[in-house]
Order: structure tokens, then sequence, then C-alpha cells
């Protein structure tokens, strides 16, 4: 019995199953400690503190958005009235045309136009995707995209789909641009004789003009028209 007991003691002061994961658990906690004291060394260097760490964290965030997902643009003119007022705030989407998309008429799209429209960058409708005719105008003053009509109730009150007559190919990979004002818009029609023929490089788009920010009162998502819906692919045009 003394011996039972004493083994019982033994195994008591022994060091229990496992011990050898204490100094992992002593690591672990050494390197918590470590971090901390790295943070309070920062909060310590920097001005203001943790207020100023916490502002340089969002601007960090804020970059990373604006660089690979969604970007404020403001409207500089009224060339896309009346969906876009010049002063307001867009955001564009980024992503609308990675992983394999591409613009589809009717988008609202910002693209730089160095080289093509002026170094700028703009927001412009696409009619005219790569492949697609599109010839201004039916006997009715409609564009037509392949052959279709195209009804725009989107244009500026008063303006004609457009006033310039013209009858263009797009090429593979590119884009035939109007604004919506088209009695005040500088696009596509204005550089069909300059190299390019005035059209732009789907590279050169920015994104899609997704969301109406500010003003606040005019805050609002956008949805791609319905009046592409019924143009022909390319090649199936009927007129």
């Amino acid at each position: 019995m003394d011996t039972e007991a004493q083994h019982t003691e033994r195994d008591r002061s022994s060091p229990p199953s496992g011990s050898a994961d204490v100094p992992h658990v002593a690591e672990s906690e050494e390197a918590e400690e470590r971090s901390r004291s790295v943070f309070a060394s920062v909060v310590d260097w920097l001005p203001g503190g943790r207020l100023t760490l916490t502002c340089l964290v969002l601007l960090a965030a804020l970059l990373v958005v604006s660089t690979f997902l969604v970007q404020p643009f403001q409207i500089p003119s009224g060339s896309m009235q009346p969906a876009f007022r010049s002063g307001d705030r867009v955001l564009v989407n980024k992503l609308a045309y990675r992983f394999g998309s591409e613009p589809q008429r009717g988008d609202a799209v910002v693209f730089d136009g160095s080289g093509y429209f002026g170094d700028a960058d703009y927001i412009k409708r696409v009619v005219g995707t790569g492949g697609d005719r599109v010839v201004c105008c039916d006997k009715r003053g409609r564009i037509k995209v392949n052959g279709e009509p195209v009804d725009e109730p989107f244009l500026f009150p008063g303006d004609t789909p457009s006033q310039v007559p013209f009858d263009v190919v797009v090429p593979d990979d590119s884009l035939f641009l109007l604004g919506d004002h088209r009695s005040d818009s500088r696009d596509s029609r204005d550089h069909l004789g300059e190299p390019g023929g005035g059209m732009i490089p789907v590279d050169e788009v920015i994104g899609r003009a997704d969301w109406i920010a500010w003003p606040v009162g005019r805050w609002t998502s956008l949805e791609r028209p319905d009046g592409y819906a019924r143009v022909p692919a390319p090649g199936g045009a009927h007129g």
C-alpha cells in the first residue's frame, strides 16, 4: 500500500502527459507579447497615436477598393444628360468586365480617351461592340445596329439620335460610343475620320458606371436600357 501511495505521489510530481507542448504555449504568449509591443511602438511613434493609425488603415483600404473594385468619378459636363448631370459622382464597377465579361450595348462606361478622344477619362454609352454595323439613320431617324432600329428613350429631350450620318463596322475588341445628350456630346461621331475611326479599344475601359452616389438626392443604381435587347449578333443583320 505504501508502495502504491509513493508511486502515486511520484506520478503527481512527474511532468503531465503532453508536457512537451508547454514550451509552445509559452512561445505563443511571447510572440503575442512581441506583436503587442510592436503595435504599441507604432502607436507611440505616430503623431496622433491610435487615431492616426486608424485613418491610415482606412486610407489603405480605400486605396485597395479604388484600385481593384470600385472607383468614384465626377461627371464634368452635360454630355450624358439626363442620366448623368454635371457634378454627379458615379461609382464605377471595375470588376464588371473582368473574368471574361465584355462591355454590352447600352452600358454606360468610363474609359481612358488618351490618343483617341483626348487626354482625359470619359463617360459614354456603348452603342456598338466588336463586329457590329452601326448606321445612322433609318427613315424614322433611328440608329440601326446590325439592321435593327434602336429606340433610345434615354436621349436628352428634344435631341435626335444624330444629325451626323455614319455607317461603320466596329473592329473586334473595340467600342462605338455616344453620349445621351447627342447635341452636346463629342463622341465616336466626331472622330470618324481620325486614326482609330472614333473607336475605343475595350482595354481602355476602366469600368461600368453602376451607381450615382452623389448628390444624396440622386442616389440610384443604374440598369442597361432595354432598347438594345432586340439587336441581333453581328452577321445576323436583317436590314
